[in-house]
């Protein structure tokens, strides 16, 4: 089943690779379960948990099927959406902001009597129906702040980023595979801005700081903890893995299954003398 990318809501047995959430977003597993990295902590999501991914934030997900089977229930509130609610329901952002692109919900009756509800109103194709989409997604909306009122704070903000400590932000997300206008955006920069900034911090561009920080981590991966380069290099940003052993020997002068060979080496040589 493909999924679609821009159904505001859906059923499907895949994920998406955009690492950037660009707007709030409702996920419940209905079988299966994940792990969800967001750059601070990772979260272990089984069948019958949901939470809400927030906009303007980073997150990679791993699926891991449970007796072949993975689906889960995608809903997206877009700005304008949320707009209408809140001018339509009274609602307001007030208090403080909460940090995190991922907000585990503790399970409640309403919403999952709610997610079974909706079911029905999927498509073949995995897709709600049109005439269906806004109704079910205001009733859910109202079922989430019913039971989690402080998620107001959260659906209506609508301020962009604000300008944030772009050294930490990078050593902490660098493995995520973004563009660098994402980047920038993210720290509350323009592109010019941010590489202005980005060079003063670390006296190189941000392109040629990403690859060697991703290879770097790439080798004590593979040296230190026995890794092999296919487990890592998409966890590590790199798009294929032609690409990433193509600059891992560029930069360190050899192939990365030839590290593999060395550590063996090395871990035999360690017993022969013991």
């Amino acid at each position: 089943m493909k999924e679609s990318s821009i159904a505001s809501c859906y059923m499907s047995p895949s994920l998406g690779t955009e690492q950037f959430i660009p707007d709030h977003c409702f996920m419940y597993l209905v079988s299966g379960s994940m792990l969800v990295y967001d750059g601070h902590k990772e979260y272990k999501i089984q069948s019958g948990d949901y939470g809400i991914g927030r906009r303007n934030h980073l997150a990679k997900y791993i699926k891991q099927p449970e007796d072949g089977a993975f689906k889960k229930i995608f809903i997206l509130f877009q700005q304008d959406f949320l707009k209408t609610f809140k001018d339509t329901y009274g609602f307001r952002a007030e208090g403080s902001k909460t940090v995190g692109a991922i907000i585990p919900l503790a399970k409640d009756r309403l919403v999952k009597n709610f997610m079974e509800s909706i079911i029905p109103y999927f498509n073949e194709d995995g897709v709600m129906e049109e005439q269906f989409l806004d109704i079910k997604r205001t009733e859910l909306l109202l079922v989430l702040l019913k039971v989690n009122p402080e998620l107001a704070n959260v659906f209506f903000d609508f301020t962009s980023p604000e300008k944030i400590n772009l050294e930490e932000f990078m050593n902490r997300n660098y493995r995520f595979n973004v563009s660098i206008e994402r980047f920038a955006y993210l720290t509350g920069r323009s592109l010019s801005a941010f590489k202005r900034d980005f060079e003063k911090i670390f006296h190189t561009t941000p392109r040629h700081w990403l690859v060697q920080k991703r290879l770097e981590e790439a080798y004590h991966l593979i040296d230190k903890n026995g890794k092999k380069p296919s487990e890592i290099y998409l966890d590590l940003g790199f798009e294929n893995f032609s690409h990433f052993s193509f600059a891992f020997k560029k930069l360190f002068g050899h192939p990365p299954t030839q590290l593999i060979g060395r550590r063996k080496i090395h871990e035999e040589s360690k017993k022969d003398e013991a």
